[in-house]
């Protein structure tokens, strides 16, 4: 008797296979929705069969095998909630309709574990997106655990109308990690609160209005900030972006120039250009832009502020030529504007060389906005800036209920702590070398992979219908390599403008074991049988 995983609509095998049967005959006139129907059914719902030789049986089918999965001690406790189908009711009554979920079948999880989620038949998964680019340390990592619970056990919430030691020793501990003059800290609780305030500080402290972003950039989704964040499918049709101005994107793979970017893997485009003293030689073309901007759009030139990702992340991991943004650094403080670094995904060692991205462009901005990763999924963001810039807030009253909480602010401290003690930032850069060349060769294999880039464990893989065009490859085929990874148990973000980017952002404790089984899940996926 051999015990096994299949996955199957009925629990016996002597009617598992009429019942396939009879939906090929359903499906066999469209043979892409067949195509997607087999792959969706035979990984859909997962059940334990006890039969002879069934194991053998199944790995001579015409289904790929599931590649084995790197071992992990924890034992997912029995999901006791709803069932699936009362879930989805319940999304589909009480919820904004616009909360999309990822896959063609969405996932239940209800539990996780370091780099480990578990969905509601406690199957699991290599969680490669960190709940968008947030969970950093492990998803219910001991240490931060103990921390809330601690905290929660003493005090939930007082506001700052009172001083509570939580937020004055995180202050502090954050303050530490950045250049001298950026040291004080207004703690908000999400990425677009804290570009909102930047905003308006920037605005305060020069006396200008009108601000500057880059097309393809994403820095928040509320009203004040929807005109920063330039693509189009995140707008909606109302009056917005007053006073904003977009420049254009100085992307080494899309770009109008290529270039050559900071990441141990170059972009096929790399070749157009050259790398003199450190500086590419399409930075200057992207600047003489940013410079029309300046000139055309703004009034005598006069600018409010200049924000910048380190590495665009919703965008779709996208990098800038080498030197651009020292260069567009200088050239907005010749305007007497401040420069914002949005390190919402890029800080907290993510990029493995530097703990924030903008170090790794040889910059030191005026105000530095940030969230997701330094509370590990936790509420909490912050806005750090000089002492000159932020006592433009005192022209009035300013308050914030929920920022720099009791709560987040522990969980904040204990994030820091280990950062520092697993020496988080140092794997992120082994790591992420790691599976950046071994990406690289998957774009050496396929010709869809056309491009791979980041730096650390901020990783973007972009797909295409063919090299040569680098025209983006169709929603469809798209959904099948994801939802294979998926069936397999590899969670991969989706981004970048056209939604032809796999994002590839964990939490930062995965190993190399993990990385070497996702890229065996992604050649199977990529597999030309089954991209039809």
């Amino acid at each position: 008797m051999v015990r096994t995983t299949i996955q199957a609509k009925y629990p016996w095998p002597y009617i598992l296979w009429p019942y396939i049967l009879s939906n090929i005959l359903k499906y066999m006139y469209n043979p892409e929705t067949f195509g997607m129907y087999v792959k969706r059914k035979t990984l859909a719902m997962q059940c334990v069969v006890t039969h002879p030789n069934m194991e053998d049986r199944w790995r001579r089918s015409l289904w790929t095998q599931v590649p084995s999965m790197p071992a992990c001690e924890y034992l997912c406790p029995t999901y006791k909630g709803p069932d699936y189908d009362e879930v989805v009711k319940l999304k589909g009554t009480f919820l904004n309709p616009v909360l999309v979920t990822h896959f063609s079948q969405p996932l239940l999880i209800h539990d996780g574990h370091m780099q480990w989620l578990f969905d509601h038949t406690g199957k699991r998964y290599l969680d490669l997106f960190g709940g968008i680019v947030t969970v950093s340390v492990g998803h219910c990592h001991p240490k931060v655990l103990a921390a809330a619970t601690e905290q929660l056990n003493k005090l939930w919430h007082t506001t700052n109308i009172y001083l509570h030691p939580k937020i004055h020793e995180y202050a502090q501990r954050l303050a530490e990690k950045l250049p001298a003059d950026l040291n004080v800290v207004y703690f908000v609780n999400s990425g677009s609160e804290a570009n909102d305030l930047a905003m308006m500080m920037a605005r305060l402290y020069t006396g200008n209005f009108d601000i500057i972003s880059l097309r393809n950039s994403y820095h928040g989704a509320s009203p004040y900030t929807a005109g920063l964040t330039a693509q189009g499918t995140w707008k909606y049709n109302f009056a917005n972006g007053f006073g904003i101005h977009n420049a254009i994107n100085p992307d080494p793979y899309r770009g109008l120039w290529g270039g050559h970017r900071d990441s141990p893997v170059q972009s096929v485009r790399s070749n157009e250009s050259e790398v003199v003293d450190g500086v590419c030689s399409s930075t200057q073309k992207y600047i003489d832009q940013l410079q029309e901007v300046l000139m055309y759009s703004l009034p005598k030139g006069k600018l409010a502020a200049f924000f910048a990702e380190s590495i665009q992340g919703v965008g779709g991991t996208v990098q800038y030529p080498l030197g651009y943004l020292k260069k567009a650094f200088e050239l907005v403080r010749s305007h007497g504007g401040l420069c914002v670094s949005d390190e919402v995904q890029t800080g907290f060692g993510r990029t493995g060389e530097h703990f924030w991205g903008f170090e790794g462009h040889g910059v030191v901005p005026d105000i530095v906005t940030m969230a997701k990763g330094m509370g590990n999924g936790f509420p909490i963001a912050a806005v750090v800036t000089t002492s000159a810039v932020a006592k433009t807030m005192s022209q009035a009253l300013h308050f914030n209920t929920f920022g720099g909480n009791p709560v987040a602010s522990a969980v904040g401290v204990s994030v820091l702590e280990v950062l520092e003690e697993e020496k988080t930032q140092e794997k992120a850069l082994e790591v992420g070398t790691y599976f950046l060349h071994s990406l690289a060769k998957l774009r050496e294999e396929y010709p869809v992979v056309g491009d791979v880039r980041g730096k650390g464990l901020m990783i973007g893989m972009e797909m295409v219908q063919d090299s040569t065009s680098r025209t983006p490859l169709s929603p469809h085929l798209m959904m099948q390599i994801w939802d294979t990874c998926k069936d397999h148990g590899v969670l991969l973000g989706k981004g970048g403008f056209h939604g032809n980017v796999f994002r590839i952002k964990p939490p930062m404790c995965i190993n190399r074991d993990d990385v070497d089984f996702t890229v065996t899940v992604l050649r199977q996926a990529l597999q030309p049988t089954n991209l039809l």
